[in-house]
Order: structure tokens, then sequence, then C-alpha cells
């Protein structure tokens, strides 16, 4: 017996989810967070219930919303649970209606009950359970407050039809009875439901109708030019009458009809916060705090430790431990030069990296994500795109490939294409582990506004070339529309998960894909054309990257070193530190913070980090661009495009450093 979790957007439908299933998946304080269904277990009954993305009608908009729509067509399940916004029930209710027309029994959870409280608005459930016909629960589901009682009622659950029925306009009502007639092989709720969607131009069940019943367009086109004659649309007026009931229900429902307050935190919060001029300003200050507490204040002395302890204690362990075993000199290198150099030099930047997922965590859940959504629209409208196509590239600053996958929340197909185009431009995560090691090294004092530097060039790269793709694609017009969330205090729990959840991936990739990874470099380096543990100068590795470094001479890092750890570094970002922690021989009781001075200045640093940033996405980021798009010819536009502009701006950046003085 499976059941769907239905709601409009930011309507804590995740959050019920993980506290329905004691499963975890990610919640974000905006919309467009869940883009594909996914499915848990009942922690009550045992039973699968699927989290589908939020709607605010079934009649879809984006890919994202597809999922939901085709769901009721194709798939097979139980009952709905549909989660409303009781603080802002009049527009959730739109989708309400819509589910209970489609037939299946519904479980209604009014959410967010506190802040309706709040705002002055208390609801009579037992009116709400009389005129919708279903059974009505509140909750808060982001502290859990409600959601037990809501397990043992399903615990305990058998579905059964409701009688929820809506009257609509005699002309609409006569149309749906001819359509039915057509459809006389359907139950009579299913037929009653598509008919209406079908009139309301639900492309999903347009392509279902046409299909099956293609004998129903003649109908919709009678129905269309008749109402058409009165002076309204079809559409409009199936809209009309649903809003008509919703506002007596609640005219009925509502006990305590006051003025909405508004609390004078959030109010004064976001007279900055979303303001016209000072609303970006203020979004850099943020990130900039952020990177200060990463870098300078609580990141690096911990990663500094950790370094100290792997080039160390620990290396001086496994010395210890391989000679007491007899092992050969090719696995004390392997252990030493290549597991411990390569993985190692990659861990000590975990500290640094969960820092910051803490913290974007931290803005996320408490409602901020959405106003740098809302003040970039203006900025987003005037390069063809709108504000809810940079939420992808926001995801992006964490990974790239959720980031992509985002980009389904966008309505217009050239600014999807656009944005999946652009997201690769984001700093992810697995390049601030080469940021780090390249700021400890060259600007000590000025960390937190190096890497701020860098994800706002990203930023303003992906601006530059939206208006160009835009014009050159020739983009639609399109609407950005977004509830703005209520601010809230983060749970503690729910942070600390997030975070985790963030993280781990790092950490995961460290100990596979890393650890391979390093042993493979490392052995192209201890193998050449004259045999084993020839000098590294004379390595296969050598030899196949000295091809290429001339190539980034102009660029101030024309050695084979770098030129090794940037084509390792399309396989994964991080693979470029434990890259070079094997390629440059660091004498023992040193870091490679310390050595990396020999070979880089710091312009020539920061053009190697300007490179690193925008060069060719890593091959999990390909993938799914392939995927997303569907096309090679776009997939292979995003590998080439990103390699011309990382390869101009960082010779941009070089060439004007030394023309200005900045050093060669």
């Amino acid at each position: 017996m499976q059941a769907a979790l239905f709601g409009n957007p930011n309507t804590g439908k995740t959050s019920l989810f993980n506290q329905l299933t004691g499963s975890y998946e990610y919640v974000g304080n905006w919309s467009g967070v869940t883009i594909e269904k996914k499915v848990g277990m009942l922690k009550s009954t045992g039973q699968p219930l699927v989290d589908l993305p939020g709607i605010y009608s079934l009649n879809p908009l984006t890919k994202d919303e597809e999922v939901a729509t085709n769901f009721l067509l194709e798939e097979s399940f139980s009952y709905i649970l549909n989660i409303v916004n009781a603080s802002h029930l009049e527009r959730n209710l739109h989708l309400t209606i819509e589910l209970l027309e489609f037939g299946k029994p519904l479980i209604m959870v009014l959410n967010m009950v506190d802040l309706a409280k709040r705002q002055g608005v208390e609801l009579d459930t037992d009116v709400l359970e009389t005129r919708l016909q279903t059974k009505v629960f509140t909750a808060v589901a982001r502290k859990g407050v409600g959601c037990e009682e809501i397990n043992q009622y399903l615990a305990s659950y058998t579905p059964k039809a409701h009688s929820f029925f809506l009257p609509y306009d005699q002309l609409i009502e006569e149309h749906i009875e001819r359509a039915q007639e057509i459809m006389i092989d359907q139950p009579s709720s299913f037929s009653r439901w598509l008919s209406l969607q079908y009139f309301s131009n639900n492309e999903s069940v347009e392509l279902y109708i046409e299909s099956r019943y293609p004998e129903l367009a003649s109908i919709r086109q009678s129905a269309f030019e008749q109402i058409t004659e009165q002076g309204t649309f079809l559409a409009d007026l199936i809209h009309h009458n649903r809003q008509q009931f919703i506002e007596q229900l609640l005219q009925e429902a509502t006990l305590k009809p006051v003025e909405k307050k508004v609390l004078p935190l959030t109010e004064y919060i976001d007279r900055v916060a979303t303001h016209k001029v000072l609303g970006i300003p203020f979004f850099l200050l943020v990130l900039f705090l952020i990177f200060k507490l990463t870098f300078d204040w609580l990141g690096t002395p911990i990663s500094d430790q950790l370094d100290a302890f792997f080039a160390g204690p620990l290396s001086n362990w496994a010395d210890s431990l391989l000679n007491a075993i007899n092992a050969t000199d090719f696995i004390r290198a392997v252990v030493t030069q290549g597991i411990i150099a390569g993985v190692g030099g990659v861990l000590v930047f975990v500290p640094q990296i969960f820092i910051l997922f803490f913290f974007i965590s931290l803005i996320e859940d408490s409602g901020y994500m959405a106003r740098v959504a809302l003040v970039m629209d203006r900025l987003m409208e005037s390069i063809g795109l709108n504000g809810k196509a940079f939420i992808p590239l926001i995801i992006g600053f964490g990974c790239n490939v959720p980031g992509i996958m985002a980009a389904r929340t966008v309505e217009q197909p050239k600014e999807r294409l656009i944005t999946i185009l652009l997201t690769p431009l984001m700093s992810c995560s697995a390049r601030l582990s080469v940021y780090s090691l390249f700021v400890a090294a060259f600007f000590k004092d000025h960390q937190a506004a190096i890497v701020l530097s860098l994800y706002v060039l990203g930023i303003v790269v992906a601006i530059i070339l939206a208006k160009l793709f835009s014009w050159v694609l020739k983009n639609e017009g399109s609407y950005f529309v977004m509830e703005m969330p209520p601010y809230n205090i983060p749970q503690w729990k729910q942070l600390l998960r997030s975070t985790w959840d963030k993280g781990k991936g790092f950490v995961r990739k460290a100990g596979t894909f890393i650890f391979g990874g390093s042993v493979f470099i490392w052995l192209l380096s201890y193998l050449g054309p004259h045999g084993a543990n020839v000098p590294i100068d004379e390595s296969f590795m050598a030899i196949v990257s000295g091809v290429f470094a001339p190539i980034f001479s102009p660029l101030g890092f024309g050695t084979w070193q770098a030129a090794s750890a940037l084509i390792t570094g399309f396989l994964a970002k991080e693979v470029v530190v434990s890259t070079m922690n094997i390629l440059y021989f660091v004498p023992d009781g040193q870091s490679l913070q310390t050595l990396l001075p020999h070979f880089f200045t710091p312009l020539s640093a920061y053009s190697f980090l300007v490179f690193i940033l925008l060069y060719t996405p890593c091959l999990a980021t390909v993938a799914v661009i392939q995927k997303e798009t569907g096309s090679k010819k776009w997939t292979a536009f995003s590998i080439v495009y990103a390699l011309i502009v990382a390869y101009i701006l960082s010779l941009a950046v070089y060439q004007i450093g030394r023309l200005v003085g900045l050093g060669g």
C-alpha cells in the first residue's frame, strides 16, 4: 500500500517525509529542493511513501513538476498525503482540490501552524474535515510536532474513498458529462478529473488523452468557444470556480480572522537582505564572513594540525610498521609516497570543507537563501534569465551535479539549457581543497578575500556568458515567482545532519576514488621507459604531461607537474591536490604549502586558481550534463567552451598582472 506525498513548494514536505519515514533527505528553505521523486518506508507500517517535487498545481510548467503529474497518471498508489502551509492556506488549497478531484483517499496535514498563529490565523480543522470530506492533522514538521499522531493514525489506516464534489459552471458540467460518456471505461471520479485537467490545458493530460480518446478534442474546443463567447476562458473559469469555493471555505474555517502580523525582526532584516541596491553587497558580506570563519578563524588552524599529523606521527608510524614487517621498498613507497601523501594531502582540508558546509546549511535553513534568489532576479532578468535560474547556481556551490539536476525547476527550455551550461562555473566544494592549499601557501593574510574573489568571479563569468548565450539562443521571456519563506531558527539536529550529508561525499571520495587515483598517479611517477624507481622527471607521468606543459607557460604555470594536476583534475577536482602531493618532492618535516613557492609566484598561483575554477568540469558533471540535455553536442560544447574561457581569463590575469608589476 503505497502513499504519495504532495504539496506546494516550501510547505515542509520533505521535512514531513523525513519525520514519517525516519530517513534523511536534503531539506532547503526554498522551492526546488526536491527535483525527483524519493521513496522511503513509513515508520508506522513499513509501507512506501513517495516524496514528490513541490508543485502549485497539477498543470506542469517544469521538468520536476512533470514528475508529480505523471506519477498520478502512471503509478499505482493507495492514498495521498497532502501537506499545506497553514499560513498560506488559500493558495495551497487549489492543489488540494485538484488532488481531491483525482478520487484517491486523501489525508491533509496543516503544517506550520505555529507560524500561522504568530500571524493571527487559527483554523477550525472540524470545518475543513467536513467541507473537504477528509482527515485533517496539524503539525510543525521541521520540529516533529504532530508527526507522531500522524504515524499512529497511519498504523491502522484503511484508505476509503471520499465523497468530495465541487460543482462547476453549468456549461462546464455539460461538457464534462459529454467527455465522461466517451471515457466510460474509466472510473467516474478519474474521468471527471481527466476532463477538468484537459479543459485546463494540462499538457501531460493532453498527451494521455490524445493517445486514448482523441475525439475529446472536439468537446474541449466546443467548451472553449462557448465560454469565450461569454467573455472569459475555459481554464480561467475553472480556476474562478475553485477560488470561490476556497474563499467561502476559509470564511467558515478561520476562527480568528485578524490582520497578519509581520515579525519586526523579519521586516528589519528584509529591508537590507532584499533591498534592490543593498541586497547584493549584503550577500557578498555574508559570503566574506563565512570564508573568514572557514579559512582564517576556524578552519586553517585545524587543517594545519592535521597536516602536521600526516607529515609527522602518521608517516613515522607507517615507516615503523613497514620496517617491522620487512616490507619491500616498493610497498613502502606506495604507502608513504602514494597513499599518505596523496590521500592525506586531501584529507587535511576536511575541517574547512565541513565548516563551510555548516554555514551554508545555516543560511539555507534560516530562509535567507530564497532572499538571495529574489535579489539576484533583478540582475538575472537583465541577462535573459530569472531568479529561479540562480537557485541551481547556488546549489552548485556544494556540488555541480545536483546543481545541474536542479535546473529542472526552470520552466523555459532554453533558460534550462543555459543554466545547465553555466552551473559548472560555480565553485564547488571539490575545488575548495585546491583553494585551501594555495591561499595558505601564498595569501595567508588574505585567504577569505582571495576565495571570495574566486566565487564572485565564477558568478560574474556566468552572468556575462548567460547574456551571450541568451542572445545567441534568442530566449523567450519568463517570469519568476517564489514564495518568501519565513525566517527560522535552524534546528541543531537538522543542521548537523545537513552538514554531514553535504560533506560525507568528500570523505567517501578520499577513501575510494582519490585513494585509487593516488596509487595510480604514484605508479605512473614511479615507472618510466627505463624501468621502475626512475627519477620522477623521467617517469611516464612527466613524459606525457611534459607534452602539454608548454601550453600553460603563458599562464604562469608551465611545469609538467601543474599540467599533470590539471589532467587528473578532469576525473575529480580533489585529485589535483593529491597529484601535487605526490609529484612535488616534499622533504621530511615540510609540507607542500612551504614547497609550492619554489614553483609558483603569487601571481601565477592566482592564475592557476582561476584556471581551476573555470576549466573543464569533472567527469561526473560531464555525465550529468549529457543526461540532462540528452545531447552529445551540448555536452562537448560545455567542455570546450569552459577550457577556452579558463585559458583566456588565466592568460589575462597573468599577463596583465606582470604588466602592472605584480610579479612574474
